[in-house]
């Protein structure tokens, strides 16, 4: 079989879920059945790698665009690249995309070859309104650039059972092109591994137990609302952010201005670490942060609650979407309850009462160490039995199977 897989993100430029997803779902791909199948990897960038069974080959062109609101460059930009991609490629029995920064390349490309055309649902844009503040009206582009390719798509993927009833019901896609295959993990990779040095690089104290974040500043990840919790946390804890690349800078305002002002309500020291971390530290990080939170709006599936779990740390998260199909409440960790203001909108009805039902929950785990522990060991044991990348690697490779047959 020769697989197209076309992606924004791609080693060594991953900044979120979906480009975890790729990053291990093409390894194990072009490892399956004694490497007999092809895979080739069309992204943005400037990549290049050729193996005994896998190429991947960056998309890269630029154009001085004329623009009537400059955040619509980056659409223009997609555009131009996915015009790039279809035209790159030799071959292929199928072409698998995803997020829809590669749709319109997909499309293309199902139409020109005569191809099966299989979607991964990270996520759905009409579910992710915020955008519109990042991309102007050119949201409405990408959400009709979205709604085209699912219904042109012979095959989707949703990466859990709340993505499936969303696709079918967003986008009346039958039910019978839909199949849940979730995310996996590398739990060779991502396993408890202590490491004072890590702590001492980013000046966190050994003797304090720490809560940790990892995400972008996005209003998707709700880390605002984790801020304002920070007042309500028991004394004698850290705080460590793993966060940067704001979508606007707007939000990178606000995120600076919460910062400050709960750091001055609090005798807890907040460490906010903007850069990117090296996957080797946050593992390290991952294993020695007391609880891990995850305050997500909105998450499809939370690849990032899997790789706290694979580290043996128990989880406090927000009760939506596919975080409630990965984290077990009171066995993995917490699920606090999310109660929106009423379809399409993803802001808490009340802020204050979110955050204090997230402090509540980390103050509860933070005062219990034998729970922590206990939780920590069934979530190391809930990814090794249920989520592994090979696993995910031969359903996917069986859909293609599926769709090839008709």
């Amino acid at each position: 079989m020769k697989i197209a897989i076309l992606t924004n993100e791609y080693p060594p430029y991953i900044y979120g879920g979906a480009g975890v997803h790729v990053q291990y779902l093409v390894r194990e791909l072009a490892a399956l059945e004694d490497r007999r199948h092809t895979v080739r990897v069309l992204c943005f960038g400037d990549q290049r790698e050729r193996a005994e069974n896998l190429i991947v080959e960056g998309a890269w062109a630029s154009f001085d665009f004329p623009l009537q609101d400059r955040r619509h460059k980056r659409l223009m930009d997609t555009l131009l690249k996915d015009i790039v991609m279809a035209g790159s490629l030799p071959e292929a029995d199928l072409v698998h995309c995803h997020t829809w920064y590669t749709h319109f390349a997909g499309c293309l490309i199902k139409q020109l070859f005569s191809i099966p055309l299989v979607l991964t649902t990270h996520s759905l844009e009409p579910h992710r309104p915020w955008k519109e503040e990042q991309m102007g009206s050119a949201y409405w582009v990408s959400t009709w650039l979205e709604r085209s390719a699912y219904s042109l798509a012979d095959g989707i993927i949703a990466v859990s059972q709340a993505m499936r009833r969303d696709v079918h019901e967003l986008y009346q896609v039958p039910w019978d092109r839909i199949q849940v295959i979730p995310n996996g993990i590398d739990s060779d990779q991502y396993k408890p591994t202590p490491d004072p040095a890590t702590l001492a690089h980013y000046q966190i104290d050994p003797d304090q137990p720490f809560i940790l974040f990892v995400g972008r500043i996005t209003r998707q990840k709700g880390i605002i609302h984790l801020v304002r919790a920070v007042r309500y946390l028991q004394p004698g804890i850290q705080i460590v952010l793993c966060a940067g690349a704001p979508d606007t800078e707007e939000i990178g305002r606000e995120m600076a201005e919460a910062v400050e002002e709960t750091r001055s309500q609090t005798s807890n020291r907040i460490i906010w670490i903007p850069q990117i971390v090296p996957t080797d530290h946050l593992i390290r990080l991952y294993s020695q942060a007391a609880v891990f939170v995850c305050p997500s709006v909105y998450e499809p599936f939370g690849i990032i609650n899997l790789e706290a779990m694979a580290c043996g740390t128990p989880v406090v998260a927000s009760s939506v979407g596919g975080i409630t199909e990965v984290v077990v409440h009171e066995e993995t960790g917490l699920l606090v309850p999310f109660d929106s203001r009423g379809p399409g909108d993803f802001e808490p009805k009340d802020a204050e009462k979110f955050s204090q039902d997230l402090a509540q929950a980390i103050n509860r785990l933070l005062s219990s160490p034998q729970e922590r522990k206990l939780m920590g060991e069934k979530a190391r044991a809930r990814v090794e039995k249920y989520f592994s990348w090979r696993s995910v690697a031969s359903q996917t490779l069986g859909f293609y199977r599926k769709l090839l047959s008709k």
